[in-house]
C-alpha cells in the first residue's frame, strides 16, 4: 500500500492536489527583482558617463552641420519602432545573456581604435553596439533581434566620415549641375555647364560641395528605412523604396539650383540667395518627402491587395 504523507502540505503543493495538476518550476523574472534594476541603472548610468564627450560631439554636428540636422530625431523614431512592433515583442530571457558582453567589449575595441587612428566616427558608431549588447546581456538574444531595426536606425545620427562624404558628395554635385543644366535649357534659358558651375546669362551659379544633396540623401535615406520599418511591405516593394532613395534626392537638389537660378532671372540676386541658403534647405526636403509620398502612391496604384477566398465558402454563398 502507498505510505501517507506526513505534515501539512505546503501550500502551492496542496493547491496542485486538490485540483490533480502537477506542479511547474517557477523561474525568477529578471526584470523584477532588485539586484538587476539596480545593475542595469548602474549599467546605464556608466555608459552615459563614458559616451558623454561623445554625445556632446554629435549634438555639436546637429546644431553647426545642415547636413545632420535631423540627428535630433533619430533616438525619438528608434523609440517609435518598438512601439509599433511591440506585437512581436518576445519574452525576456530568464537569467543573463553572458554572450552579450563579448558584444559590448568589441563596443569599447571600437572606441579604442577610433580613438588611435583619430577615426571619430567610429566612436559615435559604437554608441549602437553598446547598446544592442547591453540589450543581449539582460534580455536575451531574442530581444536583439527584435530591436534590431532601432538599434540599426541609431547610426544616421553619426555622422559619416570625410572620405566617406567626399565619394557621395562630388558624384552628387557633378550629377547636380548637369541636371539643373540641363532642366533650365529645357525651360528656355541660356544654361551653360561647365564643371560645376552654370554660366545662366549674367549670372553665375555655383554649385559648391555644401550644395551636392548630401543632406537630402541622407535624410530621405532615413525616411525610407523609417517607412519600411512601420510599414511592413513586401521585399520587393521595400527594395523599390530604397533604391528610390538616390533619384529622389538628386531630383530634389536639381529642383533647388534651378529654382534658384529662375530667382536670379525673374526675381532678383537678393532673393534668389535668400531662397538658398535660408529657405531651399528644409523646403527641399519636405520636396523630396512628397516626391517619395508620390512613389508610395504609384506602388499603391500599381500592387492591389485582395482578399483570398476560399472556394467552399463561394458556393455556400451561391447556394443561399
Amino acid at each position: 500500500m502507498n505510505e501517507l504523507v506526513r505534515g501539512p502540505l505546503p501550500p502551492v503543493l496542496a493547491g496542485s492536489a486538490a485540483s490533480g495538476a502537477v506542479p511547474k518550476p517557477q523561474s525568477e523574472p529578471l526584470l523584477g527583482t532588485p539586484r538587476w534594476l539596480i545593475a542595469g541603472i548602474l549599467l546605464a548610468a556608466v555608459g552615459i558617463w563614458s559616451y558623454w564627450p561623445t554625445l556632446c560631439a554629435l549634438v555639436h554636428t546637429w546644431d553647426h552641420v545642415q547636413d545632420y540636422s535631423h540627428g535630433y530625431l533619430v533616438a525619438p523614431l528608434a523609440i517609435l519602432f518598438l512601439w509599433t512592433r511591440r506585437d512581436r515583442m518576445p519574452v525576456a530571457a530568464a537569467g543573463l545573456a553572458w554572450p552579450g558582453l563579448v558584444l559590448v567589449a568589441i563596443s569599447g575595441a571600437v572606441r579604442i581604435a577610433g580613438a588611435w587612428y583619430y577615426f571619430d566616427s567610429l566612436d559615435g558608431w559604437s554608441i549602437p553596439l553598446w547598446i544592442a549588447g547591453v540589450v543581449w546581456f539582460f534580455l536575451g538574444s531574442a530581444f536583439v533581434w527584435w530591436s534590431l531595426p532601432s538599434v540599426v536606425f541609431l547610426f544616421f545620427m553619426v555622422r559619416l566620415p570625410f572620405r566617406v562624404e567626399l565619394a557621395l558628395s562630388l558624384p552628387l554635385q557633378t550629377i547636380a549641375t548637369k541636371l539643373s543644366g540641363w532642366a533650365l535649357q529645357l525651360l528656355g534659358q541660356p544654361a551653360l555647364v561647365e564643371g560645376h558651375t552654370i554660366y545662366l546669362g549674367e549670372q553665375t551659379l555655383e554649385v559648391e560641395q555644401a550644395c551636392s544633396g548630401l543632406r537630402i540623401f541622407i535624410g530621405i535615406a532615413a525616411l525610407a528605412f523609417a517607412y519600411v520599418v512601420i510599414m511592413r511591405r513586401a521585399w520587393w516593394e521595400n527594395a523599390i523604396l530604397l533604391a528610390s532613395v538616390i533619384p529622389i534626392a538628386l531630383v530634389a537638389n536639381a529642383t533647388r539650383v534651378v529654382v534658384t537660378g529662375l530667382l536670379y532671372q525673374y526675381v532678383s540676386g537678393e532673393a534668389a540667395r535668400k531662397f538658398s541658403h535660408d529657405v531651399a534647405g528644409w523646403a527641399m526636403i519636405l520636396y523630396a518627402a512628397a516626391l517619395f509620398a508620390l512613389v508610395l502612391w504609384w506602388l499603391g496604384k500599381l500592387v492591389r491587395e485582395v482578399e483570398p477566398l476560399e472556394m467552399a465558402a463561394v458556393v455556400r454563398r451561391r447556394s443561399t
